[in-house]
């Protein structure tokens, strides 16, 4: 067998784009925007996620995993006062995640992104090709999919700490 060795180009490059700073969370929020790619195990994690906000109106978005959200969809999202998207465990539905995230900061609503630990570090790099440096990206152990409810669960549950921490919740 013979190795070859290729150079791998990076898909971002390098962008020049403006700083745009993340819309500040409120103090106290009533509506929660729940933004679904239907990725396995999205649903679950949003669901416990939700759960621990309390008493709040959750208005639940759905959309195609690997695919931009439509206008539609991005409109039904920014009536939410923050918006929570999971979920990136690829490269493509991470890309979409992130870029979702950014389109609702540019209308104003704060966004919290669920990624796995695995592809957070591309998650970031993109946000910041697009000027978003400070985005919200919460981790959760990779992997989700092909987990049981149960085990996609147990990591969630993990995260609650950091994630009521985000939202200045006790």
């Amino acid at each position: 067998m013979r190795l070859v060795e290729r150079e791998v180009l990076d898909p971002l490059g390098e962008v020049q784009a403006d700083k745009l700073k993340v819309n500040p969370l409120p103090e106290d929020f009533e509506k929660v925007t729940i933004f679904d790619n239907t990725k396995p195990g999205a649903g679950a994690i949003l669901d416990i996620l939700a759960e621990s906000l309390g008493n709040r109106t959750f208005i639940k978005v759905k959309k195609p995993a690997g695919a931009p959200a439509s206008p539609e969809q991005i409109d039904k999202a920014s009536s939410g006062e923050i918006a929570i998207l999971a979920l990136g465990d690829c490269g493509s539905c991470t890309s979409w995640v992130i870029l979702d995230a950014i389109c609702l900061e540019k209308r104003g609503i704060p966004t919290i992104s669920i990624c796995s630990d695995h592809f957070a570090s591309f998650a970031h790099k993109l946000a910041r090709s697009h000027g978003m440096d400070e985005l919200r990206i919460l981790e959760i152990k990779h992997p989700v999919a092909g987990l049981s409810t149960d085990e996609v669960k147990e990591k969630t549950i993990k995260l609650i700490p950091s994630f009521l921490y985000l939202l200045q919740i006790p």
